[in-house]
């Protein structure tokens, strides 16, 4: 169908914050979408275009907002919505940039999501059917935050997220289940101990903590409270987020204690934790530049868990190529909002896929209404997926999609759980 029309709006995010909504109408349809932004975001991220100044702390979106509605939109009425990548294409070379900092990436990305689920709409389709075809019958593992520390928190906890992985479900409904059960354990484990149980930026509870072993020895116990096993029916995950402990050199843990770390000794922690606790997953273990730090810890660890590239990949198929060759990581994180297209985010995951590398979808940056958590049953399938926890206002609507698309794929594989718990 062709574009009719397109029209962009400054509207505020699940953290309050000004963020692009973008609206494409074909003939009888119309497909709305809201651009996804994070707290931490990676230096090598496409831009995403602020406005500067006293309003909303120098992060509204006008600006951005202008470019779709004065530069893009007169330029995509009369094509046909079905071309996305023809699209996507055009988009990239009206901005010009190699970054996308001349139009900004919310504004395109704003307009490249909207074409899809406008299409979607137009063909009748489920937006995870539309764009994965009929081979779109995985659901990803799930990933879920339940302790926050790093930028997400004000607390003395380094490591940004702790993540509880149900990996030894039968399907992703028990998968979820056994998340949620956990985490409601958790807050009677703080509770009982004496510590807060307020919340923290993604969700997760946000304790002030003897460091980051209490934090996941914390998670643990409420694990087995919950009544599963660790390590066998429930693994753990990290996002470390090095990127900002680094300073000078060194990676300094300037929440907890203050310590300063080269990476030779950060290597030397994650052995020391993976052979103590059952973590299956750490993502931005190094700073993203760091890639000689990479590359020797993805040789020493690289076998025994999933090392999760996001800082130094940030989606970005250039990127992930130069990892590839070097030996860097051996996973990734997938967010639209990083690269600034659907087609380049799905050209990257087909890349992933054909390397061997595993992808993490991610679900719960801040963002209304979103269409990001049915990329996740698309083909080539993110293994794992991490959407947000029940605290929180953003974890029911990530939670509720993934159930919704469980429910029409009908029959044929639900998660690739047991795979992916080796």
């Amino acid at each position: 169908m062709k574009i009719q029309r397109v029209r962009a709006r400054e509207v505020l995010d699940s953290r309050g914050q000004p963020t692009v909504e973008a609206d494409v109408a074909l003939k009888g349809v119309l497909g709305r979408a809201t651009v996804p932004s994070g707290a931490s975001t990676g230096e090598h991220e496409a831009v995403e275009l602020r406005d500067g100044g006293e309003r909303f702390g120098g992060k509204g979106v006008e600006r951005a907002v202008a470019n779709v509605n004065r530069i893009l939109a007169p330029r995509l009425r009369g094509r046909d919505a079905k071309d996305q990548k023809g699209i996507d294409r055009l988009m990239i070379e009206l901005d010009g940039t190699s970054n996308k900092s001349k139009l900004g990436a919310n504004a395109i990305l704003a307009v490249s999501l909207a074409v899809a689920k406008a299409q979607a709409q137009a063909e009748k389709l489920p937006l995870y059917r539309y764009l994965g075809g009929t081979r779109a019958k995985t659901l990803p593992v799930p990933q879920l935050n339940v302790v926050n520390g790093g930028v997400h928190a004000d607390n003395n906890v380094d490591v940004q997220e702790f993540m509880v992985i149900p990996c030894g479900m039968e399907n992703f409904a028990a998968a979820l289940r056994a998340a949620a059960e956990i985490f409601q354990a958790l807050k009677k484990v703080l509770q009982k101990r004496g510590y807060s149980t307020s919340v923290g930026d993604e969700g997760g509870y946000a304790p002030r903590l003897k460091g980051n072993e209490e934090a996941i020895e914390l998670v643990l116990e409420a694990v087995a409270q919950a009544g599963y096993r660790p390590g066998t029916q429930v693994a753990l995950g990290l996002d470390v987020a090095a990127s900002e402990l680094w300073k000078d050199g060194y990676y300094v843990f300037k929440k907890s204690d203050g310590t300063r770390k080269g990476a030779d000794e950060m290597l030397r922690l994650y052995e020391n934790w993976v052979r103590q606790y059952p973590i299956i997953s750490i993502e931005d273990p190094l700073a993203e530049d760091d890639w000689k730090g990479w590359r020797t810890l993805t040789e020493a660890l690289g076998n025994k868990v999933q090392i999760v590239g996001d800082d130094i990949f940030v989606t970005n198929k250039d990127r992930l190529q130069r990892g590839i060759e070097l030996g860097v990581a051996n996973s990734i994180l997938i967010k639209v909002n990083q690269i600034g297209t659907l087609t380049e985010t799905l050209e990257t995951m087909e890349l992933a896929k054909k390397s061997g590398y595993t992808t993490v979808s991610r679900t719960a940056r801040a963002r209304p209404r979103t269409p990001l958590s049915p990329i996740s049953p698309l083909q080539p399938t993110p293994d794992r997926s991490r959407p947000g926890l029940p605290a929180g206002a953003r974890g029911p609507r990530n939670t509720t999609s993934f159930c919704g698309s469980r429910r029409s794929l009908g029959k044929g594989p639900s998660t690739p759980a047991r795979a992916l718990s080796g």
